[in-house]
This record gives C-alpha cells, sequence and structure tokens, in this order.
C-alpha cells in the first residue's frame, strides 16, 4: 500500500460530528461495505463547515479527507460540478483531472483504478446531498 495515502487519510481535520448542520447523509458502499456520514452547514448556498464520520478503508477516508478539505468556502453549484468532474474522469476516462483538483492525483492513479468505488463514495454522497431538495436523504 501506499504511504501516501495512509498519510493523506490520517490528516483528519473535518473527521467529526458537526451538531449543527443543514445537509445531512449516510451512504454505504455495496460492493465493500464502506460507510460515510456526510453533514454540512450552508449558508447562503456556500459551505461554511464540514464534519464526517467513517467507517471505511484508508481509500475511502484519503478520498474525504481531501474532498472536505477543498469544499470549504465553496459554492454548492461549484462543488456538484467538482464531483461530476471527478466521477466522470474516473467512470468514463474522459479527460484529465483538472487543475483545481490537482491534490487528488495523489490518490486517483492508475495503480488504484479497482478502489474506484471507495475513491468515489465521498464525492457521490457529497452530489447526492447537495441535489437534495431538503438536505437529507
Amino acid at each position: 500500500m501506499d504511504l501516501q495515502i495512509i498519510k493523506i487519510a490520517s490528516e483528519n481535520k473535518n473527521q467529526k460530528y458537526l451538531k449543527n448542520y443543514t445537509h445531512r447523509i449516510k451512504s454505504k458502499n455495496s460492493l465493500c461495505g464502506d460507510e460515510i456520514t456526510l453533514s454540512l452547514l450552508l449558508k447562503n448556498e456556500v459551505i461554511k463547515e464540514v464534519g464526517y464520520e467513517c467507517k471505511s478503508c484508508v481509500f475511502c477516508q484519503a478520498s474525504i479527507n481531501l474532498l472536505t478539505k477543498k469544499i470549504i468556502e465553496m459554492n454548492a453549484n461549484n462543488i456538484i460540478d467538482l464531483c461530476n468532474q471527478v466521477i466522470d474522469f474516473y467512470e468514463k476516462k474522459e479527460g484529465k483531472i483538472v487543475k483545481n483538483l490537482s491534490s487528488f492525483k495523489k490518490i486517483f492513479t492508475k495503480e488504484n483504478v479497482s478502489r474506484k468505488e471507495c475513491l468515489l463514495l465521498p464525492f457521490k454522497t457529497l452530489r447526492k446531498v447537495l441535489i437534495s431538495k431538503n438536505g437529507k436523504v
């Protein structure tokens, strides 16, 4: 296993229970059993705070850690676009990771393609809760 992924997964400042949230979702990877709960505090469609709890592999932990660092102070629509770009990159093999996602290049590698569902679970989960009507799925 790549030590870089372990290092990224261990930098988990947003791994916490968020008491005051506007959006919350729990999601499970049916292939491997990874489970995450994501809580967001949005004000005027901008992420002000994020917290997550997970029972997952190191790949999913690294992915959610990078993602939650990236989305603070981002507009919800821009986050949905970001999630779509990453999902399309990995599932449809379209293009390259865009410049503003360069930090994800460390985990989105050919060597980790067999773990793509673990890596994409946080993105799919975040996109799902942001496009929901009431912020809870």
